[in-house]
């Protein structure tokens, strides 16, 4: 079903809208979903499930997975962070870049070699750079010999779910 043009525009903005309330603000980190998702509580005590954007880290079941959780806690979880929104994923969830105490979650989750830069989604180039210099130092998931990108996982996932 195609959704007329002006439709459309006040849905993307229905859901945008809540991540714009608190753009830019400070909010606590209350929870570390996986390398990639947080929950934030923000002003009024708003709840906000928040995506990293423009990166992916390992699934849970996947190599470097809890360690990637680990390493998103570890710089994250229970500090107060600036999120600043980018849109809305089709899970609802916030996608934004986070500083967690002025560092750049997104950008540290690639120097600990705990995500991949999500070619799909990137928009910042200069976190190529960041994720080459870590698997030149074979951190974090790099020193895997061959070191599989979630976008793969999930998709070969799917398949042996269908072929069982």
């Amino acid at each position: 079903m195609v959704l007329p043009a002006s439709l459309r525009h006040l849905l993307f903005s229905l859901f945008l809208f809540p991540a714009l309330c608190f753009a830019g603000h400070e909010c606590k980190i209350i929870g570390i979903s996986d390398g990639d998702t947080i929950t934030a509580l923000c002003a009024d005590n708003q709840q906000v499930k928040v995506r990293l954007a423009e990166i992916d880290a390992p699934e849970k079941a996947q190599p470097f997975g809890e360690r990637s959780k680990q390493s998103l806690s570890d710089l994250c979880f229970d500090r107060e962070a600036e999120i600043n929104p980018l849109t809305t994923d089709r899970y609802g969830r916030t996608v934004a870049r986070v500083h967690c105490e002025g560092a750049d979650a997104n950008a540290e989750q690639l120097r600990r070699g705990m995500a991949w830069v999500y070619d799909k989604y990137v928009t910042d180039r200069s976190l190529y750079n960041t994720q080459d210099e870590a698997r030149v130092a074979r951190r974090g998931l790099w020193a895997d010999e061959n070191p599989i990108p979630p976008w793969e996982w999930r998709h070969f996932s799917k398949l042996r779910k269908i072929a069982n």
